[in-house]
């Protein structure tokens, strides 16, 4: 039998797909249908702070438009009108998602402020989160800031939060920083037990005939792994920190390539709303068919 098993952030998992933050998480159902296809842990979608959360219903429908092209996408995306993730829903679906599950429940946590980041952290950890993912997104729009500066409000928030939780924390960051590694090195003197490369944002587009600007977000392809790999590769064996590659991630090949250039973990959400949940078991029994064809005897070994 081959051992998939990993650990993440101190998590013991039992193989290496963990599945992203996505909507399709805010269901009971699918969260046990992702076990039982084979995923080791699941990430809720991000609770935002304040005023993200419009921006968060917005952009869950935007994230919905195009899947008539995917008849198995359907059913799996959140109904707009019903989406009301306030602090104190999320908290509920996170005590019943650990309740549904055997598997560990990573919280996503996507805040403006260190007082708000902090605050919703505490009570992520009493809900009964395994880790807190800190999905940040550093923007300068103004021109005197320095990408110095942003780099010590990122450190800043994610030391805060660190000293304010027990449960280990994992910081999704951005491909825009200058130096990846000396940041990495920062964040792990900061408390941070992880990193996730790399956040795919949201970005602005014009549409000429309501004259409106809405954000767009499209479903990732393979090719977008390999600057994720390049990264993970550059610093493993010299952090500490574990590494999750998100973005890009759809078959059994990008995992093992993820685990391959250092990562402890392949994040997938795009290939689910593709493919289905179910291609979780898929991923596996081809990385399974990989390894035994091998005679490798753990995924460890490669």
């Amino acid at each position: 039998m081959i051992d998939l098993s990993t650990q993440y952030l101190g998590l013991k998992l039992k193989g290496p797909i963990v599945v992203a933050s996505t909507p399709l998480s805010e269901s009971l159902d699918n969260l046990r249908r992702m076990e039982d296809s084979g995923a080791a842990a699941v990430v809720l979608t991000s609770l935002f702070e304040e005023q993200l959360e419009l921006e968060s219903r917005a952009l869950d429908e935007d994230l919905s438009r195009g899947t008539e092209s995917f008849a198995e996408s359907l059913g799996y995306l959140p109904d707009l009108t019903d989406y009301r993730m306030t602090h104190e829903v999320y908290l509920e679906h996170l005590r019943r998602a650990k309740a549904a599950v055997n598997i560990p429940i990573l919280a996503s946590l996507n805040g403006a402020t260190t007082g708000g980041w902090v605050r919703y952290a505490r009570e992520i950890e009493e809900a009964g989160a395994d880790a807190i993912e800190l999905n940040t997104f550093a923007l300068a729009t103004d021109r005197s800031q320095t990408s110095a500066e942003l780099e010590v409000q990122l450190l800043d928030l994610v030391s805060n939060v660190c000293r304010a939780v027990k449960v280990p924390v994992a910081v999704k960051l951005s491909q825009s920083f200058t130096s990846v590694p000396h940041l990495v090195a920062r964040l792990e003197d900061a408390g941070a037990r992880g990193v996730v490369f790399f956040n795919r944002f949201y970005q602005p587009d014009f549409d000429i005939e309501t004259l409106e600007v809405r954000p767009t977000l499209h479903f990732s392809t393979p090719s977008e792994l390999l600057p994720r790999l390049h990264w993970a590769a550059i610093l493993y064996g010299h952090t500490k920190a574990d590494i999750a590659i998100t973005g890009g991630v759809h078959s059994a090949e990008d995992v093992l390539k993820s685990v391959m250039a250092g990562a402890n973990v392949a994040m997938m959400v795009s290939a689910l709303h593709i493919h289905g949940i179910e291609h979780i078991g898929r991923v596996l029994g081809d990385l399974r068919y990989w390894l035994e064809k091998r005679e490798y005897t753990s995924l460890s070994e490669t």
